[in-house]
């Protein structure tokens, strides 16, 4: 397990508070379940990830797990938003926030739906551990093999589409509550089939250079590398374009290091594809 050293936390409580979230982030609060932690996002009308944080239920409230640099940010737009409603925002940051690998959670922890659907048992806990020994390393190997991506290291805020990082199949995003902001772009995205940036999961014939690094074929480039450990990391890439150069065996680029590009399996994405479908 891991103690994160740069989380805030949104609680969100009274009598409107659900539905006001419902009308305003990605995650279909509906299906949220009390021992589990969702992604979600509040995009800009244009439909691009203007804040992302993991989602759960605080008793009768809705908790927002976020890094520290968005919290203040983002309750000011929670706020904006709010107008009469009978919500109440209170934010902790930095607030403790564990997390704990494998089967074996102490009580009140919160499974992570992103690795549940990945097929890896990782848990969320509000608090503390003092036992925790495993550093953010372990945390970014197991993202990385599970290809889960986080604002900031694989991407950027307003620069990415939620269909970018993955969050049509890791439960981040609904395509059946209704309307919600940026809702009318990404519905179009998703029933057109025009995502062709996904996230993928990179292995270096050697060490990796440094995140942002250009991944490129014949000189083109068609994405750009994230975290990075070693020979291993995370990149967002025209899956398009990267299924053209596979198919023709040309080298795909970071640096001077080639790269093997895989889609996470449990997406059930393919480099012929241009889209994936919904999944709840």
């Amino acid at each position: 397990m891991v103690c994160l050293d740069d989380r805030a936390i949104i609680r969100v409580s009274g009598k409107d508070a659900e539905t006001l979230l419902q009308t305003l982030i990605t995650t279909d609060i509906a299906a949220l379940t009390a021992d589990e932690v969702r992604p979600g996002a509040l995009l800009t009308p244009q439909g691009k990830i203007l804040f992302d944080f993991l989602i759960s239920r605080d008793g009768e409230a809705l908790r927002l797990e976020t890094t520290e640099d968005q919290a203040e940010a983002l309750v000011k737009r929670l706020t904006m938003y709010k107008l009469r409603s009978a919500v109440d925002l209170s934010l902790n940051s930095p607030a403790p926030v564990t997390v704990v690998f494998g089967e074996d959670a102490p009580a009140e922890s919160y499974r992570d739906h992103r690795f549940e659907k990945a097929g890896v048992s990782v848990f969320r806990l509000y608090r503390d551990v003092p036992a925790a020994e495993a550093g953010i390393a372990d945390l970014d190997r197991l993202r990385i093999a599970a290809g889960i991506a986080v604002a900031g290291r694989d991407y950027d805020l307003q620069d990415a589409f939620p269909h970018d990082v993955l969050m049509d199949l890791n439960g981040g995003l609904s395509f059946r509550k209704g309307c919600y902001v940026g809702q009318e772009v990404v519905s179009r995205m998703q029933h057109r089939g025009t995502a062709r940036r996904r996230l993928v999961i990179v292995a270096g014939a050697a060490t990796l250079p440094p995140s942002g690094t250009n991944i490129s074929v014949d000189g083109r480039p068609i994405g750009s590398l994230g975290t990075v450990l070693d020979r291993d990391g995370l990149a967002i890439v025209r899956i398009d374009k990267a299924g053209e150069a596979i198919a023709k065996s040309e080298a795909i680029l970071a640096g001077d290091v080639r790269l093997t590009l895989t889609l996470p399996a449990w997406t059930g994405l393919a480099f012929s594809s241009e889209a994936g479908e919904a999944s709840a």
